[in-house]
């Protein structure tokens, strides 16, 4: 059944995480009629809880600076990596290398940071729907003109001249466009919790991300330090290793390798596990097209990166502010037509594969950054940059040219022709 209360809309949002509800603050913004359509109710549970300090201008545009200043979530002002050896790395500090407001951020539960990014839409003018299932994207020919969702239990028509997808891990559009691919070389899983009382850094470092080897180097470890005394605390590693052989019971895993890396089984000596243990399929993916004729693609919809470098919520933020953007144009021209709404595509993809590199590089066995960066000192700051998600520029392919000289790093991303 059409839905004749939405007769008239710029654009339909499949999603209203991080990706969607910046993609619908800005259109709201620009004067463009938005509906979000959220299949939860927020707040609601979600991994992916630290952030790169390159988010502070998307969040500045946005106006969410001042309610993220003003929240008790901890400010991230460093990253830290400990390696298989137990020696801890000095901390990357953000501040050393710029020392601005826009080098710190924060360490966010996704619960609260999620639901104050979608009532900010709101809050622009972005209309959003809460439980409401969207269950296709309706075609023209090769154009998006709508979707069909369950509202309120009834399946309703909805239809827009422009369609978003921002529906995360579910690649609702890739998938039933036949574009979703794994990234056969980045396959991961993660086990992972929140403990209380962990032992946390002191000073500047109280905030940072820790990143800690496996001895075996068959895994690493993540500590993100959260809200009245928590960490979240997982390990990442492929499948084959973190659950052949060992049963069915995910917790025990988690804590045979806690036990198994003295750095991490320091930290919780003292804490109280305080939630459930959790598993998921960190797998590598991305779609084979990001826009086609009246649709666009963004956030996890689009792509996931393995999580090692935090950078899932910066590409998000930016994917949707690009996309917003182009949206915007495209309909002022009366012409939202694939062409048209990648034109962010390459300057997107280009940040996304400076990151992807590195992720490479992190899991190659033959490389060490402290030996790389030994003897190429004058790339620190440019691997500081990819840390911070100062990624969108041409300045750091000098980076990686030198460090292909050492390692094989994969090709830049491709898309197919729309």
């Amino acid at each position: 059944m059409l839905n004749e209360k939405y007769t008239s809309l710029d654009c339909v949002i499949i999603g209203g995480g991080p990706a969607g509800a910046t993609a619908a603050t800005v259109l709201a913004d620009h004067g463009r009629k938005t509906l979000v359509l959220e299949q939860s109710q927020f707040p609601r549970y979600h991994i992916g809880e630290s952030l790169m300090p390159q988010t502070f201008h998307t969040f500045s545009r946005i106006g969410m600076l001042d309610k993220l200043r003003a929240s008790d979530f901890p400010r991230k002002e460093s990253v830290q990596f400990v390696n298989a050896f137990g020696k801890q790395s000095k901390p990357f500090y953000f501040t050393d290398r710029d020392p601005n407001d826009w080098s710190i951020t924060w360490q966010v539960p996704r619960d609260r940071f999620d639901k104050m990014m979608l009532d900010n839409a709101r809050e622009h003018g972005a209309e959003v729907i809460e439980g409401a299932r969207v269950t296709e994207v309706m075609f023209d020919g090769a154009k998006a003109i709508g979707i069909k969702a369950l509202v309120d239990g009834e399946e309703t028509a909805i239809p827009s001249r422009v369609v978003i997808d921002a529906s995360g891990h579910g690649t609702l559009l890739a998938r039933q466009l036949g574009l979703y691919q794994l990234d056969p070389d980045l396959r991961n899983a993660a086990i992972y919790s929140y403990y209380q009382g962990a032992k946390h850094d002191e000073g500047r470092n109280a905030g940072a991300t820790i990143i800690i080897h496996t001895p075996d180097r068959n895994g690493w470890f993540w500590f993100i330090p959260l809200p009245n005394d928590v960490a979240s605390i997982g390990v990442v590693a492929p499948p084959e290793y973190l659950f052949t052989g060992r049963g069915n019971d995910p917790l025990a895993t988690l804590e045979e390798e806690i036990a198994k890396c003295p750095n991490m089984a320091t930290r919780i000596a003292d804490a109280q596990r305080v939630s459930p243990c959790r598993v998921t399929k960190d797998f590598s993916y991305r779609s084979r097209q990001m826009a086609g004729d009246g649709w666009i693609l963004i956030g996890d919809a689009f792509g996931f990166l393995d999580p090692i470098y935090s950078s899932g919520i910066m590409l998000a933020l930016k994917g949707g502010e690009f996309a917003a953007d182009a949206i915007h144009e495209a309909l002022k021209t009366g012409n939202p037509s694939a062409d048209r709404l990648s034109e962010f595509a390459p300057k997107f993809l280009s940040g996304m594969h400076m990151i992807r590199q590195l992720l490479y590089a992190f899991y190659n066995p033959d490389f060490s950054f402290a030996e790389f960066t030994k003897s190429y000192p004058q790339f620190n700051d440019a691997i500081v940059r990819v840390l911070i998600g100062d990624v969108f520029n041409d300045d750091l392919h000098e980076l990686f040219s030198h460090m292909s000289r050492r390692i094989p790093l994969p090709a830049p991303i491709q898309l197919e022709e729309v």
